[in-house]
């Protein structure tokens, strides 16, 4: 037995057993202690990685006791799994003055929302993306909010093919798989892997390619 394992197995023995306290249930200064967690344990997953991070690490980080971070999480698989969560809300958020616009403009206005919030979250997303191809239950969440994001682009293709505006032969959920797998692998490759590329020259082409393979005219506003 390792000389790490004895101090660790000691030092989690003698912090709080119980569950941590649900999160709409905490004090003003226990919400602010818990977010305080959540941007330390950010900070360092996107500084160690997922593997080489460690609670001992985020607690240092936020600037409170080890035992302080159990009674706001239970490991460090539930703070990833709650960064995660958040990751995907902010990516997936949509302007709601997008409404009125036309298909076209619409889809072009949600990509461009998306591209942002890549950029903005690439350094995480690049955690969540290795995580997910060793982890079964974060496989899962990286699916699960893959499943919404395809599940409302394909409502909306349905839609428009019922208005007549989007070609009536494409399945609404085929189309919206391939256009999501187009979008995340090019940024993927571009703001994750470093592949080198003109920011307007792609994001304009990645738009008329998502615009045009419905039938649309990406000039539309």
């Amino acid at each position: 037995m390792s000389c790490y394992w004895i101090v660790w197995s000691v030092a989690k023995s003698s912090v709080n057993t119980a569950p941590p306290a649900a999160a709409d249930t905490l004090t003003p200064r226990g919400r602010r202690t818990r977010e305080a967690l959540l941007d330390a344990a950010r900070t360092v997953f996107e500084s160690a990685g997922f593997l080489d991070t460690r609670v001992e690490q985020i607690s240092q980080e936020a600037g409170v006791s080890y035992g302080t971070f159990y009674r706001y999480f239970e490991s460090k698989e539930d703070v990833f799994g709650e960064l995660s969560t958040r990751l995907f809300e902010d990516m997936h958020r949509r302007d709601p003055a997008a409404a009125d616009l036309s298909p076209a403009a619409k889809l072009i206005a949600a990509n461009r929302s998306y591209y942002r919030a890549y950029r903005r979250n690439a350094r995480m997303m690049a955690i969540v993306e290795q995580v997910a191809t060793f982890n079964e239950e974060f496989r899962q969440l990286r699916h699960e909010h893959r499943r919404q994001f395809i599940d409302r682009t394909a409502r909306a293709i349905a839609r428009w093919q019922g208005e007549g505006l989007v070609r009536p032969k494409l399945d609404p959920e085929l189309a919206a798989r391939v256009m999501a797998a187009m979008v995340d692998h090019t940024l993927y490759l571009w703001l994750i892997q470093g592949e080198d590329a003109d920011e307007d020259a792609l994001l304009d082409t990645l738009d008329r390619m998502s615009v045009g393979a419905l039938g649309l005219d990406p000039d539309e506003k």
